[in-house]
């Protein structure tokens, strides 16, 4: 499975920590930073063009998920939202992040850097990335949301 990350410049240090702990785990991982440059200066950057970057790779399936980091994770979810195909959620905690897979299908995960620690969010990567969607009556939700978004 290949997984795209995102960030701001708010997030570039646990965005590093996670791709190293899903590399560990045996995921592929894309990073379409921020990151920092050849003198250790941060490349600062808007989290909305790291949103909808992250959400184009996921919907043309350059990757099979994405995970987007800002200080929140709320203006970076609603960026790639608005990329038609993309299912982003927001999630601080862990049983939310394996609901967002199994009821919504959501195809990218967020979370901010000024709100959960490396430990929390590496308990949140692992329930989103080891549920399923659960498909039966969540298809119809689902299939809604597509229909939202076509209208």
């Amino acid at each position: 499975m290949k997984i795209g990350f995102g960030c701001d410049h708010a997030a570039i240090d646990l965005k590093d920590e996670l791709i190293q702990y899903m590399l560990e785990k045996g995921y592929e991982c894309v990073d379409y930073g921020t990151n920092y440059d050849e003198d250790g200066e941060i490349i600062k950057c808007d989290y909305p063009a790291k949103g909808e970057e992250v959400g184009r790779a996921v919907v043309s399936k350059e990757v099979d998920y994405g995970v987007l980091i800002c200080g929140t994770g709320i203006g970076i979810s609603v960026s790639a939202n608005k990329v038609p195909g993309v299912i982003a959620a927001v999630c601080s905690e862990p049983y939310s992040a394996r609901l967002t897979k199994q009821h919504n299908n959501a195809n990218i995960i967020a979370f901010g850097a000024r709100v959960v620690g490396v430990e929390l969010a590496k308990m949140i990567l692992d329930e989103f990335f080891g549920a399923e969607f659960e498909g039966g009556r969540h298809q119809r939700r689902v299939d809604m949301i597509r229909e939202i978004e076509k209208r």
